[in-house]
């Protein structure tokens, strides 16, 4: 078994690219492993971490007329861009997601989607097995079942791939406070979407520029 560790094993924004999947009405109809709302706080989240970090990101459905278009809380992070429909099920055989990936030239590919058990860990394990560096993001993913979903991070797992939850992803893309280009963008989706985490930051800084009474 190779381990993964070290710096190089870390996420770098400029070479990541990620890859949304089926974050879509009927799939979120039957997911069982996660409170829907959190997926989708989750996975918008993780849409405008991308963004903040400048990371390439493509949005693909699968049979979208019959199954509904992307939520709107991803698809309005990027309202320019083309959400790529599906017939395939894996979408590493769809051969338009697969070249806009290689076209990045970028070799982190970072996926999250709905269900983990087919729509996520199909396209992770064939890349992975293709000598991407893939990480999946579970908790902006979420399966018909708490067993569909964690049974299939253990396949993927076997298959070499990494998991990691969606603030971990954009904590690792910052990786420095010290970091000013993104800093601005990082701290919004955090107000936006870390529950108290953001709260408590605003009311940080709410104490810091209330004035101090005096006696």
């Amino acid at each position: 078994m190779t381990f993964r560790n070290g710096l190089t094993s870390l996420l770098r924004p400029e070479d990541s690219v990620l890859v949304l999947i089926d974050h879509q009405p009927f799939q979120l109809a039957n997911l069982n492993s996660h409170e829907p709302l959190m997926v989708i706080n989750n996975s918008a989240g993780l849409a405008k971490a991308a963004r903040a970090f400048k990371v390439p990101t493509i949005l693909t459905s699968v049979l979208a007329a019959q199954g509904g278009v992307i939520f709107p809380q991803i698809t309005d992070v990027f309202p320019d861009q083309e959400v790529i429909d599906r017939t395939l099920i894996n979408t590493w055989e769809d051969p338009k997601v697969v070249d806009l990936v290689k076209a990045t030239g970028r070799k982190q590919l970072i996926i999250a989607g709905l269900w983990t058990e087919t729509c996520v860990a199909m396209p992770a394990i064939q890349a992975a097995g293709e000598g991407w560096d893939v990480t999946v993001v579970t908790d902006a993913s979420g399966g018909v079942s708490v067993e569909a979903h964690e049974v299939a991070i253990q396949r993927m797992i076997g298959a070499g791939v990494t998991m990691m939850t969606w603030l971990a992803v954009a904590s690792e893309w910052q990786r420095d406070w010290a970091r000013t280009d993104s800093l601005e963008g990082m701290i919004d989706v955090m107000k936006q979407h870390t529950g108290g985490s953001g709260i408590a930051f605003m009311w940080e800084q709410q104490l810091l520029n209330t004035p101090v009474p005096q006696p």
